[in-house]
Formats: C-alpha cells, structure tokens, sequence
C-alpha cells in the first residue's frame, strides 16, 4: 500500500504514478520542439562559415585553394563549401555537446551557471542539432558530386554521390578512401546512440548509460575525420593548431569526469578495498581508462607544443590536381 492512500484508493494508485512518470518524462517530439531556435542558430553560424569560406576562396587565401586549384571559383563549387561549412558547424556543436555531457555527468563546479536540469536539456538539444548538421555536411557533400559527374547518366550520378557520401569504402580518391569512412563511422553511430536516449525506459538506464558512454568514439571519430581530411587545417598552420587547442579542455573534462564522477556507483574505489578486491578485472579497466585520459591531456599538450600535429608543409607552387578528385574536404 502507498503512503498516503486508502484501500480504495490502492487499485488506482500505480496508474496514477505512472501517469506522472510519463507525463515527466523527456520524449523526442518535447525535444524537437525546444531545439528549433537553436537550430536556427545553427543555421546562421552555419551560413557565416559558408560566406568566410567562400570569400577566402575567391581572394585565394583559403588552404583548400592551394590543396585543390581547380576549386578557386567559388561560385561554381559552392556545394562543396557549403558542405564544408556544414562540417565545421557540426563539429562545433558536437564540442559543445560533449563538454554539456561531461560537466552534466560529472561533479559540477560550483560556480558553473545553470541547474543540472538545465545543462541536461542543453546536453540533449545540442546532440540532436549535431547530429542535423552531420546528415547536411554528408548530404551536400554527396550533391556536390552529383552536380559534377557530368559524364554519366542522371541515376549514375545520384548512385555515385550517394555511394561516395554515405557507403563506405565507396570512395577511393587520396586521402578520402581513410577520411570519410571515419567521418561516417562517426555519422553513423552518432545517430543511435543519440536516440538511445528516448527509449531508455524500454532498454533500462544501466543499458542505455553503458552505450552513452561510446559517445565520446563519435566525437573523437569526427576531430580525426576533421584532421586527415579538411583542407581548412590540412597544412601545419594555425587553424589546425587551434582545432588541436579545443581538445584540451575536452580531455580535461573527461579525466575529471572519470575521477569524480556525479554517480556514486561509477567512482573508483580505493586499491585493495573489499570493492576492489570483488571485482578485479573490472577495476583494473576502469584504472585504465583513467590512466589513458590523463595520458591523452599529456600528449594533447605535447603536439601544441611541439608543432608535430600531423599537418603538411604547404608547397612553394600550387600543385595540379585534376577537377572531381579532391583530396582533402
């Protein structure tokens, strides 16, 4: 019997509770309604990218000119840049989401604005606003070399495109035959894992945190697919440094969240305690996971430092590349 309910009262009390449950819960169509304004957002920073992109491009200033000369008229390869400027907002907000996730899973600072609620809700819009932009990235990728196989046939040209954008392996040109299939593993797992979350309550939440965690995979998949294949940081300059700078606070975050986790049955308990004792193997994976973060802060903080963060040396003279087999994106 329910506190607080009589006999009577006792048939209809379990309805009632789980009608408040439901009524509480967080669905996807709750959510797509919160996340239009930010989506909108998305789209203006989206389309500020597009016109940086484009203008560097007509100047001649942009790297993705001196990677591939035939893309210097702007205005005949605008897919190809608005697909660009679709990556880079993705992987913006994939950012923001991940470090949402990481301060909202995790001990909060205790001057950190916002409520746990709110952070979650921001954490949840931020994700589905990632994965929109992700879909667009690929999408406009895949139009653009549809618009430019003028050689084949109309259902040839929308299979290659399709093919090359979303199949992989598909794609056999230079560095791409590496990169995109990276950047669609990321693709791919973001939306499932993304989604999970609306059917948490039919899969079980220890289920659904034990999948959220390959979270993190998508996001290191999409910064790796960034790094191989954007022309935008492909030579050993600036910008690539800076895309290498943002995954500090990302791996710090990460080291704090696997040290002082919010959750009281996710915090490591001391070597040689009863607890650690019980379960051996799995304390020595969590061990060494933490191990692995603090050693990912490290080497982050080598490349910087260093300079050896994988980027090319930019050649004296513009190389020859023939038009429709980029190498980099």
């Amino acid at each position: 019997m329910l506190s607080g309910t009589t006999p009577d009262d006792e048939g209809t009390a379990a309805p009632l509770a789980r009608d408040r449950r439901a009524a509480g819960r967080v669905t996807l169509r709750t959510d797509l309604r919160t996340v239009l304004p930010e989506v909108g957002a998305a789209v203006g920073v989206t389309a500020a990218v597009f016109v940086l992109l484009y203008v560097r491009v007509e100047s001649g200033d942009s790297a993705t000119v001196a990677v591939m000369p035939f893309m210097a008229d702007a205005r005949t390869y605008w897919m190809y840049l608005l697909s660009q400027a679709f990556g880079w907002s993705a992987l913006l907000w994939a950012w923001g989401t991940v470090m949402l996730g990481l301060l909202a899973s995790g001990q909060r600072p205790a001057r950190l604005p916002g409520s746990p609620q709110a952070l979650e809700r921001w954490h949840r819009t931020t994700s589905l606003t990632t994965m929109a932009l992700m879909f667009a990235h690929a999408l406009m990728f895949a139009a653009e070399l549809v618009r430019y196989e003028v050689e084949s046939a109309w259902l040839e040209r929308l299979w290659v495109g399709f093919a090359d954008a979303f199949v992989p392996g598909w794609y056999d040109s230079g560095t791409g035959r590496v990169a995109i299939p990276i950047g669609q593993g990321a693709l791919y797992l973001a939306i499932p894992l993304g989604l999970l979350f609306y059917v948490r309550h039919r899969i079980g939440a220890n289920t659904w945190r034990r999948m959220h965690r390959f979270v993190i995979v998508v996001y290191v998949l999409s910064v790796w697919h960034t790094l191989l294949y954007g022309t935008n940081v492909w030579y050993g300059e600036w910008p690539r440094t800076v895309l290498w700078l943002l995954q500090l606070p990302v791996a710090v975050l990460l080291v704090m969240r696997l040290t002082r986790p919010a959750r009281r049955a996710e915090r490591l308990p001391l070597p040689g305690s009863w607890k650690a004792r019980r379960s051996l193997p799995g304390w020595a994976l969590r061990a060494s996971g933490r191990v692995v973060a603090a050693a990912v802060v490290l080497g982050l903080v080598a490349v910087v430092a260093s300079g050896h963060d994988g980027g090319r040396e930019r050649p004296a003279e513009i190389p020859t590349t023939a038009p429709h087999a980029p190498q980099g994106e």
